[in-house]
């Protein structure tokens, strides 16, 4: 595998997990890039990296760089990207990949044309645990899935100008919460053939909750809810024809899930034994990707990154949400 040397675009809270797990795994981390010289200094002494940029085109420029994670705010992900992309640099993108559909299809077809891996960094699908379910899954232990329930809530900050509350700053649940129970059916279902949500706004006019049914042609569904103003036990279902599954709290993190048949008798139990908190697996899945010369991941393909955020939008336009973007 390609020894790829990375660098960070952003010095927050999400990137300074990054770092950590890549560090712990073992992977080369050489570069921060930062807005403010001072930021990006003293991640650089924090972490013990040998360059520190005072701006993203810095960052994108340095030779030391061969890939980049981007742990911007979402309205900045789209600008960060181009900036990386354009630089000839592979690009690892929180998730939402971006603000919406218009904005991912520029990145997927940006990346092409520069020949480099866009991957969206929804770390929940590279776990061990989520590889071993869908392994399950296509070998039909549980049948045909007719029906998914996940959620998402959590009781996070009012501040009005917090990001998660800014419309501004791209805040709302349904982008840092609702995105993973939605990709989470596209995971296992694909592409809902319809879409219905309703929600409850906060002043600022960002989605304090949201929830949603995702209907298929086949006729499975799968029910999610997502919220930043109520905690909840945030746990995950899948029932097919001949069993299901539970997947254990916190479901988007490395858990533990249980496989039933129809008679609730226990099949096979799977408990994830993970270093740190797992942020690892998507830099590897990058990492496999330009090694192999592949451009786009089985697991987090870019053109159903594009999807998933159509389908955001169309949430958001059900529930009244709009960006001043």
């Amino acid at each position: 595998m390609t020894k790829l040397r990375w660098g960070i675009l952003a010095a927050g809270n999400i990137a300074r997990r990054f770092v950590s797990d890549l560090q712990l795994s073992g992977r080369a981390v050489s570069a921060i890039g930062s807005r403010s010289a001072e930021r990006a200094a003293a991640f650089a002494a924090e972490f013990g990296l040998p360059h520190a940029h005072g701006s993203y085109e810095a960052l994108a420029k340095d030779p030391t760089v061969d890939a980049i994670y981007i742990a911007t705010a979402n309205p900045s992900h789209i600008i960060a990207a181009e900036i990386a992309i354009n630089a000839g640099k592979h690009v690892l993108i929180e998730k939402p990949l971006t603000l919406n559909a218009a904005e991912a299809q520029r990145l997927l077809e940006l990346g092409e044309a520069h020949d480099v891996v866009v991957l969206e960094a929804m770390w929940t699908r590279f776990f061990p645990h989520m590889i071993r379910l869908r392994e399950m899954l296509a070998d039909g232990v549980i049948g045909e899935v007719r029906t998914m329930l996940a959620t998402h809530t959590q009781s996070l900050t009012a501040d009005p100008a917090h990001r998660l509350n800014a419309l501004e700053l791209g805040g709302g649940a349904l982008l840092d919460l609702g995105v993973y129970p939605v990709s989470f059916a596209f995971d296992i279902l694909g592409e809902p053939q319809t879409i219905q949500a309703t929600g409850h706004l906060r002043p600022t006019g960002a989605d304090a909750e949201v929830t949603g049914i995702l209907r298929y042609a086949n006729g499975a569904t799968m029910s999610f809810i997502a919220a930043s103003d109520a905690p909840g036990p945030n746990r995950a279902e899948i029932c097919g024809t001949r069993g299901y599954i539970e997947i254990d709290r916190t479901w988007y993190m490395p858990t533990t899930f249980r496989v039933y048949d129809t008679s609730s008798q226990l099949i096979e139990e799977y408990t994830s034994n993970v270093q740190g908190r797992g942020m690892q697996f998507q830099a590897a899945e990058l990492e496999r990707l330009v090694a192999d010369g592949e451009r786009s991941s089985p697991i987090m393909p870019i053109a159903q990154s594009v999807a998933i955020m159509a389908a955001l939008d169309n949430i958001r336009a059900q529930i009244g949400v709009i960006y001043p973007e």
